[in-house]
């Protein structure tokens, strides 16, 4: 019966130094989501989600060569710039793939329709709870756009325990 349970195969990697500015805690967190490679961090409000996103892309960006996609809702999407710069990891805005430069790009999930999804090694969807509907045209376009990308964490703050269209979707977005 063990055989027959479904598993995920982990992409990712390991072997990484973190940052020391990450409690234990989160580094434990991030190390995890590296060697998966597709994960989702639902980490509640004040246990430094931007930060370990942040941390993540870095990594990915590192191991890799390639770059990260991190998107945000709008008002979101300065505040994590802002943690970036606190923290000394580098991290742009853009609203057009012509702006992207090396690293970790921030943008708002309104602009995804003016980048390149295959340009991109990982993606970060902050506050994922945006995949939550079925039937959801942002939804659908996030989930069409980065399924040939290796690299995807979705993070959010506030999952639906119970809601198994939203697990769903995560799963879906993730590939596993």
């Amino acid at each position: 019966l063990a055989a027959k349970a479904p598993t995920a195969a982990s992409v990712g990697f390991d072997g990484v130094t973190l940052g020391e500015y990450l409690f234990p805690f989160q580094r434990d967190i991030v190390r995890w989501a590296l060697r998966r490679g597709r994960a989702a961090i639902f980490s509640d409000c004040g246990l430094g989600k931007t930060l370990k996103q942040l941390e993540w892309a870095k990594h990915v960006c590192a191991h890799t060569g390639g770059n990260v996609l991190l998107l945000a809702p709008l008002a979101v999407a300065h505040q994590t710039i802002r943690e970036a710069a606190r923290f000394g990891i580098e991290a742009k805005y853009c609203r057009k793939q012509e702006a992207v430069v090396p690293g970790i790009t921030v943008a708002n999930y309104e602009m995804l329709s003016h980048f390149d999804p295959s340009t991109f090694i990982g993606v970060v969807i902050d506050e994922s709870g945006i995949l939550k509907a079925y039937d959801g045209k942002t939804r659908t376009a996030i989930i069409d756009a980065f399924q040939g990308t290796p690299y995807r964490l979705a993070c959010t703050a506030t999952p639906a325990p119970n809601d198994f269209m939203e697990l769903g979707n995560h799963a879906e977005f993730l590939g596993v």
